[in-house]
């Protein structure tokens, strides 16, 4: 089966929501874990989290990518400058930046979550966003992709691997930087 990956466009929306489903993924978090404070995802909702991620997506620039298999939306990634994901770069985090200069730096990027639907798991989708991400990075201006993916994982069912698995960057060509959380490695790789 050929994949096809694709930035998420405005027009794309109707495919992202379809490969959410009315859940909004991951209990609703509509791949807003990362962008919202701790404080404003405690009071925000399933409805609320699926507005501010439409409002983001329909700003631009396309804030990840879409893998279509058969015209159907199989995987998400989210991808981007450090500034957009601004969770992402809190000090407590595994996915803190090394130079504190690197959360605002537009040519310093972040992988920061990937969903992929149920019945596509277990078939590299997440490898071959992970590819697409790489060139969508280069293309607009990119010198580093950073990543804070799991080392291990019980199944590819796992709610853990959100963040994706390390063995799929270290495949991409990413390199090990530091592990502050065990298992939790934050990796790089230099365009």
């Amino acid at each position: 089966m050929s994949t096809t990956v694709v930035p998420l466009a405005p027009e794309l929306w109707p495919e992202f929501e379809d490969l959410f489903g009315k859940q909004g993924a991951c209990y609703g978090c509509w791949c807003t874990h990362f962008r919202l404070a701790p404080a404003a995802r405690r009071e925000s909702s399933r409805e609320r989290n699926k507005d501010h991620i439409k409002a983001r997506i329909e700003a631009g620039p396309p804030p990840g990518l879409l893998a279509f298999e058969d015209g159907k939306a199989v995987g998400w990634m989210q991808i981007g400058p450090r500034a957009d994901v601004p969770e992402w770069n809190n000090k407590g985090r595994g996915s803190a930046p090394i130079d504190p200069a690197d959360a605002s730096d537009p040519a310093v990027w972040a992988i920061s979550c990937f969903f992929i639907r149920a019945k596509a798991r277990g078939r590299g989708i997440t490898h071959r966003l992970v590819e697409g991400g790489i060139d969508f990075a280069r293309r607009n201006g990119a010198r580093l992709v950073e990543a804070c993916p799991i080392d291990l994982s019980r199944d590819s069912r796992s709610i853990g691997l959100f963040v994706g698995s390390s063995g799929v960057f270290e495949k991409a060509g990413f390199e090990r930087l530091v592990e502050r959380k065990a298992g939790r490695p934050l990796m790089r790789l230099t365009l």
